[in-house]
């Protein structure tokens, strides 16, 4: 069980360090300035000519920016089963969800082959696997690398039988089942007397 935290810092440490520009993705935002009687284009392409794929509702709340175009007046968002682009103008940040050694509520993690899920809840995570129950964890350390705003999250939980040890980081990540586009990818260890060794790979969002 000890060497849970060794193997953590040891992934944290050889990840990437992602350049930040403005707020770091992803994050939350509402939309703004749009007529309520009026609804925010969704296009295929960071282009006012691109065809459109969604609207977004003027009241739209907690709306996930997972990326920014070169020129930073576009941001990529997920409508209904796939993504597109909506002009930044139109899009105010929320307070940022990525505290200091914390978790976001709203974070959720998927990956397939083998399906399994993971979200987390008040002081935990649960882990969700075909056939078998959900699974609460108890969190014992979460870990961030000091930059302000960093998405990049190391966890560990468990119970008195299993632990988990994850390593969230700010990465385009794809689910291999749908258009929809993802900011986070993640990498989970399982391990205990409960608890089959095993490593998982998937996506994150903390948002719709």
């Amino acid at each position: 069980m000890k060497a849970g935290p060794v193997l953590l810092a040891a992934l944290l440490a050889m990840a990437p360090l992602p350049a930040f520009a403005q707020q770091p993705l992803p994050n939350l935002y509402d939309v703004t300035v749009v007529a309520t009687w009026d609804t925010l284009n969704v296009r295929a392409a960071p282009d006012g000519k691109a065809p459109i794929v969604g609207k977004l509702a003027s009241t739209a709340k907690g709306i996930e920016l997972l990326d920014r175009d070169a020129s930073g007046k576009w941001g990529l968002v997920n409508i209904g089963e796939g993504s597109g682009w909506v002009a930044l103008r139109f899009l105010k940040p929320q307070t940022p969800v990525w505290k200091s050694d914390a978790l976001p509520l709203s974070l959720q993690c998927t990956g397939t082959e083998p399906f399994w899920s993971l979200k987390t809840v008040e002081k935990g995570v649960v882990l969700g696997e075909p056939e078998r129950d959900d699974r609460r964890l108890s969190l014992r350390k979460v870990m961030d690398r000091g930059i302000a705003g960093d998405p990049m999250r190391g966890i560990i939980a468990g119970d008195d039988t299993g632990r988990l040890t994850a390593v969230v980081q700010p990465m385009q990540c794809s689910d291999g089942m749908s258009d929809r586009a993802y900011g986070l990818a993640v990498t989970v260890i399982l391990d205990g007397q409960d608890m089959p060794s095993r490593m998982l790979t998937g996506c994150c969002s903390i948002g719709r």
